[in-house]
């Protein structure tokens, strides 16, 4: 119980943390979402409408700034986020949900199966060292690893979508099928992100091998993982259940880490396929100096990854006594 109460103290201090940032870090700028908004009509807008502006946008010149920062930390807690500048008058939860689910069906589920592939590998490679599963597909997975988001997603819409025109190039659906849900919209869509989830999983799945690999070589060396041969155990059963649960502890925190980052998209992989996510939209904000939804994505990419390390925490402890002895 103490090891969970000083994780969920961490967790309120460094959120708390955040938000403060959140609200001075677009302050010490220059202008500000009004004078960036006179800036794009050449300075073609009356006073008069720079003042409606101002309260549309929910900016109170009136008060200081402790006025100003209890009045943001009471929207942030209400979930009121104010109007996007970039996509006046859609306010920001609104604009968001239109990009979240793309974001999330995608990079979630290609960071998913890399993980889940990448430590399987990284398993049965360990188990068979110096095999063939070992020789070939973790160094030709780490190699991939290396190469850039944007060069790999080129090199898939060259091959797979220009010269064999097996896959779309870009968007997430074709134009002329409707957003109902239905079989069709769902198979399209599949279809349009096979291409933007393939370069994903195949620049971080060899991260995953390697790491799980090294983690699984020196559990293996273990007494008990010896004392278990003793016995005569199964070998399924040593490696899944005696090595693979210890080896896979520290491989928990980064995968956490990597599920909280995936609120803020694969920015490069929505750029080159033009993909309708979190990341295309936040790119979209810092050209428009949409400050409320800069704001809103940077907080939401924060309390992601701060989630995903408290059940990272949460699963560890309850994987590994000894972590919560240590807390």
């Amino acid at each position: 119980m103490r090891y969970l109460v000083r994780r969920l103290e961490f967790f309120v201090v460094t959120l708390w943390a955040a938000l403060t940032l959140n609200f001075i870090l677009p302050r010490l700028l220059p202008g500000g979402p009004e004078v960036a908004l006179l800036t794009r009509f050449h300075g073609r807008i009356q006073p008069a409408t720079i003042k409606s502006l101002e309260v549309a946008l929910g900016i109170r010149n009136d008060q200081n700034a402790i006025q100003q920062y209890l009045s943001y930390m009471g929207n942030m807690l209400r979930g009121d986020f104010g109007v996007s500048l970039g996509f006046y008058p859609q306010r920001v939860s609104h604009v968001i949900m239109l990009a979240l689910p793309w974001t999330l069906g995608l990079v979630g589920t290609a960071t998913l199966i890399a993980f889940l592939l990448g430590t399987l590998i990284g398993i049965l490679g360990a188990w068979r060292r110096g095999g063939i599963l070992d020789s070939v597909l973790p160094p030709i997975f780490v190699v991939t690893s290396a190469f850039p988001y944007f060069w790999i997603g080129l090199i898939c819409i060259l091959v797979f979508a220009i010269t064999l025109g097996w896959f779309p190039q870009a968007f997430g659906n074709s134009s002329e099928v409707t957003s109902e849900l239905s079989w069709t919209f769902i198979s399209d869509v599949l279809w349009h992100s096979i291409l933007p989830a393939f370069t994903i999983v195949l620049t971080s799945i060899g991260g995953w091998i390697l790491t799980m690999r090294n983690n699984m070589i020196t559990t293996l060396a273990e007494d008990y993982i010896k004392m278990a041969r003793a016995k005569g155990l199964s070998p399924t059963r040593i490696m899944f259940q005696y090595a693979a649960r210890n080896a896979i502890l520290p491989n928990l925190v980064g995968f956490a880490m990597s599920l909280g980052f995936v609120i803020s998209g694969a920015l490069l992989v929505e750029i080159v396929f033009n993909y309708p996510g979190l990341g295309t939209f936040l790119l979209q904000a810092v050209k428009n100096e949409d400050f409320s939804l800069m704001q809103t994505l940077f907080l939401l990419i924060t309390v992601a990854v701060l989630l995903a390390v408290m059940v990272a925490d949460f699963l560890t402890a309850w994987l590994d006594p000894r972590t919560r002895e240590r807390g």
